[in-house]
């Protein structure tokens, strides 16, 4: 590729992201829910017409890597046509997980099909058992709403029914109806900047850089890999789901090439750690993003130099009805860990200790005082991982989610509750030559009755150190009942909290690097 053409292909690039940072500016402005106008908990795509992912901008990873699963799957039973919007969120049939919906629309050009917008936005409630849909529930008929890929908007018409269900199946559809109303709102604003692309630079231009995007992320991730060792390295690690269930990995480069084999990790479980083909893609794309600096492309082709090989109905790559809801934000996470910790045997020295490994999922609903429903859905930062060159931020999200924190502001604003603490928690994080980031306490006095669960992992088990590191401390939950003093709570367990009752989370620090002195 000459010069002219790489940058003509740079610009392509960053054009494309734009349209999902537009798609992305609003979907926020035009949200009702806290967890999606203020936490960010959507990620906007671009992809092309086969459902490769061409384009995203800087959302949340659990989303984007999986989208390139998505069309192919919704193609399976919707022929999507010019002013059709799609609507699923079944994470065996192109979902993530149920509160994960997911929007699609088709990209026509003289009635031909060019290319797919996507946003998935976390609703905070999806029904269920329990507020906020991950009580960890047996299989996923007991996580809420299921819904396959279906017509929103047909020929720019709403399809009512549709809309209906799904404001029939949740506990707050005042704001689950003005968050889908969002999401399709971002479709119009996507659809209308790729039209301006369209128009400026033609066609045959815009879906030719598409390709040349795919290939150069193929290239790209190709040459990474040609540098590594040849080398196989054998890593495994536990959750703290009923069982403490495995995850095995097998890691080996070859001839530019990396192969990733599970085989050996648990089978899919009862209840809700369970993860599909999907995520788990996601979180090696995660991975291989973060390798490359910023250089490799946002698209799925830089997956064309990876075989992931995944053990049919297991913990990594569960057959429906399986439970996902913690998978997708949990197990996630150690999938992560697990990679990381394997490319620190391959290359000794150079990678992070573990990060808190966890989302530390706060989920709670009730009633206000004038009989309003509300469910709030939050994820809670932790200490990351320090690393050669330093030591690990304190109270940030990390790998698998780029959430926000909620404002105490806008929490007592708009929720029945009181913020009483807010802080870092101080030497959580793992000793070492470089120390690894402390984690958080967050501790909130309730006004109203709630049904509230904290599902997370990381309560048993310590993010590692690295490098002879000291490993971060782990979470600690409790609850009280008015005027009495904490005690713990178990991760998962959904419990009633009455007016003057609090819950209080300390969530882990990241994993220190080298040894202390």
């Amino acid at each position: 590729m000459n010069r002219q053409a790489a940058t003509a292909l740079h610009v392509f690039r960053h054009l494309f992201a734009s349209v999902t940072d537009e798609m992305g500016y609003a979907l926020r402005q035009s949200a009702v829910s806290p967890n999606i106008k203020e936490r960010l908990d959507y990620s906007c795509a671009l992809l092309d017409a086969d459902g490769r992912l061409a384009a995203h901008a800087a959302f949340i990873p659990v989303h984007l890597g999986s989208a390139h699963h998505t069309v192919p799957e919704l193609l399976k039973e919707v022929d999507p046509q010019p002013g059709d919007v799609i609507v699923l969120n079944d994470p065996h049939r192109g979902g993530t997980h149920l509160n994960d919906v997911t929007v699609v629309a088709p990209l026509f050009h003289k009635k031909k099909r060019i290319g797919f917008l996507l946003n998935r936005a976390h609703h905070a409630d999806i029904g269920g058992a329990e507020p906020g849909s991950m009580s960890g529930a047996r299989d996923l008929f007991g996580e809420g709403l299921r819904l396959p890929p279906v017509h929103l908007r047909r020929a720019g018409k709403d399809v009512s029914e549709v809309w209906q269900i799904f404001q029939a199946n949740v506990r707050d559809p005042h704001s689950a109806h003005g968050d889908l109303l969002a999401q399709c709102a971002a479709m119009h604003r996507g659809a209308a900047r790729f039209e301006d692309l369209v128009r400026r630079y033609g066609v045959h231009e815009i879906t030719h850089a598409m390709a040349d995007l795919f290939d150069y992320g193929a290239r790209f991730a190709s040459k990474l890999l040609s540098d590594w060792p040849r080398r196989v390295v054998r890593v495994e690690d536990t959750l703290d789901g009923v069982g403490t269930p495995l995850i095995k990995l097998k890691l080996q480069v070859q001839h530019g090439r990396l192969y990733l084999d599970f085989s050996g990790s648990s089978a899919q479980i009862p209840g809700s750690w369970n993860t599909h083909r999907a995520v788990t893609t996601s979180a090696v794309f995660y991975v291989l993003q973060a390798l490359g600096k910023g250089a490799l492309p946002e698209t799925s082709g830089t997956l064309s130099a990876v075989n992931i090989l995944l053990p049919e109905a297991s913990l990594v790559d569960s057959q429906s009805p399986a439970g996902v809801a913690l998978g997708n934000v949990e197990t996630s996470q150690r999938l992560v860990d697990l990679l990381l910790q394997a490319l620190g045997e391959l290359f000794p020295g150079q990678y992070p200790a573990a990060s808190q490994g966890t989302m530390n999922n706060l989920l709670f609903g009730g009633a206000r005082s004038d009989g309003s429903p509300f469910v709030h859905y939050e994820t809670l930062a932790g200490g990351a991982g320090a690393g050669p060159h330093g030591p690990g931020a304190s109270a940030v999200q990390s790998h698998m989610t780029n959430t926000r924190n909620t404002p105490i502001e806008v929490l007592e604003s708009e929720l029945p509750l009181r913020i009483e603490q807010l802080a870092l928690r101080k030497n959580s994080g793992g000793k070492g030559k470089h120390r690894g980031g402390d984690g958080m306490v967050k501790e909130i006095t309730f006004l109203q009755p709630v049904r509230l669960t904290v599902a997370a992992s990381r309560r048993h088990s310590q993010p590692s150190g690295s490098h002879q590191g000291g490993a971060g401390k782990h979470a600690k939950d409790f609850i009280a009942e008015p005027g009495k003093p904490f005690r713990t709570l178990k991760s998962g367990d959904s419990v009633e909290i009455q007016p003057g009752g609090r819950v209080r989370i300390e969530t882990p620090g990241g994993g220190g690097w080298g040894k202390a002195k």
